[in-house]
Order: C-alpha cells, then sequence, then structure tokens
C-alpha cells in the first residue's frame, strides 16, 4: 500500500506541465553555464586569463558549479512550487479533502508528500548534475578534477565528489521544501507557499551579509551553503558540511513538525 501511493504521488507530479518546464529550465542552466565558461576562455587580450581558461579541461567543476549557483535561488524555488503543489494546490483544486477523510493516517499522508518531494529533488539535482558533466566535458574537456587545493584528482574521484555533492545539495532542497510544506498546510492558495519560501530565503541572505549579526548566522540555514563547496578540497574537511547538514537536518525536522501539527488539526 505504502509503495503504492509513493509511486502515485511521484506519477502525479512528474505529470504536472509546471514540473515538466521546471525540470527543462534546470537542465539549461549548466549548458549555458559550460557554454559561458568556454567562450570566456577564447577571448583574446594581455589581461589575466579568463575563468574558461582556467577551467580548461576542467569539465568536471561544471556540475558543482552550477549547482551551488543554483541552490541559492534557483533550486529553492523549485522545492516551494512542489511543496506548494503537495498541500496548498491540493486544497485549492479540492482534492485535499478527499485525501483527509480517506482511510489513511495524516501523518502517514505528510510523509507521502514529503517522500514525493525528496524524490522529485533528488531527481531534479542528479539531471543538473548529469547535464553537467556532458555539457562540462563538451565544451572544457576533463583530465580528471582540479581541486581547491591545487591537486588532481582522477575521473573517477571527481565522479565521486559529484555524487556527493548531489547528496549534500538534495538534503539542503528537501529541508528548505519541509518548511515550505508547513507553509503550504496552512494555506489554500499555493504562490503564498512560493512566496513565504523565497522572501525567507533572500531574507536570510541579506542577513547573512551584516557582520553585527554574527550572533544569528548559525541559525540561518542560508549560511551553510559556502561551507558545501569543501567537497572540492582534498582531502575534504568535513567540519562545515556536518555543520551545514546539521543545520539542514533542524529545518527538516521543524518544518516537518509544524506541518503534522497542522495537518491533524485541520478543520478540527
Amino acid at each position: 500500500m505504502i509503495t503504492r501511493q509513493f509511486g502515485s504521488e511521484v506519477r502525479w507530479m512528474l505529470r504536472r506541465p509546471r514540473t515538466i518546464i521546471g525540470l527543462f529550465g534546470l537542465v539549461l542552466v549548466p549548458i549555458i553555464i559550460s557554454f559561458g565558461i568556454w567562450t570566456a576562455g577564447g577571448e583574446e587580450g594581455g589581461g589575466p586569463p579568463g575563468l574558461g581558461a582556467i577551467l580548461q579541461g576542467n569539465g568536471l567543476v561544471v556540475p558543482i558549479f552550477t549547482l551551488f549557483l543554483s541552490l541559492n535561488l534557483l533550486l529553492p524555488l523549485v522545492a516551494s512550487i512542489w511543496a506548494a503543489d503537495g498541500l496548498a494546490g491540493e486544497a485549492q483544486h479540492g482534492t485535499l479533502r478527499g485525501l483527509l477523510v480517506a482511510p489513511v493516517s495524516r501523518v502517514r499522508l505528510l510523509f507521502v508528500k514529503l517522500f514525493g518531494l525528496t524524490a522529485m529533488s533528488l531527481f531534479a539535482v542528479t539531471l543538473m548534475a548529469v547535464v553537467g558533466i556532458i555539457a562540462g566535458t563538451a565544451f572544457l574537456g576533463t583530465n580528471g578534477m582540479v581541486t581547491l587545493t591545487g591537486t588532481t584528482l582522477s575521473t573517477g574521484e571527481g565522479l565521486l565528489r559529484i555524487a556527493l555533492f548531489i547528496v549534500l545539495v538534495t538534503f539542503q532542497m528537501v529541508a528548505i521544501g519541509a518548511v515550505a510544506l508547513a507553509v503550504s498546510a496552512t494555506t489554500e492558495h499555493p504562490l503564498v507557499v512560493q512566496a513565504a519560501t523565497m522572501t525567507t530565503i533572500i531574507v536570510f541572505q541579506v542577513l547573512g551579509q551584516f557582520s553585527s549579526l554574527d550572533w544569528l548566522h548559525p541559525f540561518l540555514i542560508t549560511t551553510g551553503f559556502p561551507g558545501l563547496v569543501d567537497v572540492m578540497r582534498d582531502p575534504i574537511p568535513f567540519g562545515q558540511i556536518w555543520d551545514s547538514t546539521l543545520l539542514a537536518g533542524c529545518y527538516l525536522l521543524i518544518g516537518t513538525g509544524l506541518a503534522a501539527t497542522r495537518l491533524i488539526t485541520k478543520d478540527s
């Protein structure tokens, strides 16, 4: 039963036109970035070499570079859209009431929605990474992966680093989506969920720029994003990665807990 529910939720999400459009937009990002870097590498002049010249033969960096840039705005937007469709969208179309009166616990329903969000997040991040690998290799070539510490990893080791980064970024995306689910459980308007989630992300990023608010920075989920780039160092320092993942886990638990509390008491 639970397997069929998980499969049904993922199929339902994949059939939505905005999901297809969103995935298509995500796929374009690594292609555009790879082409831009390749074009920059062909610039002439006597100044310092462009980014393209530096990354020539280092195409495996493109998926990590792309996911890192997208994590600041694009991926949270996609996660908020899926979370908004999960509960607020169902309520707007009148289908949530039928789900709530079904002989299935509401907590179980929430976890089905969370599973759909997690599966789609992993699929989207993996798709971006795969396209980034292909585009980066096609435009820049690959001689392994040059790390931020100057060492060169083999292609196999580089792919393992990319796989680790996919998992880390997906977890951050799911944590943001869980908070969006909590908002989605309180409204029937998906746009409210998207606006609230993106406003929160932008405000967090702005607050992170003020040194006078250093005491607040450890509690902002966006503060941990830069630490994920440590997967590009050799050896990997896991301190900031662990802190960022732990913070995302806290947001995941809080968001899921608030969503469950609201869903259990809905229409009471």
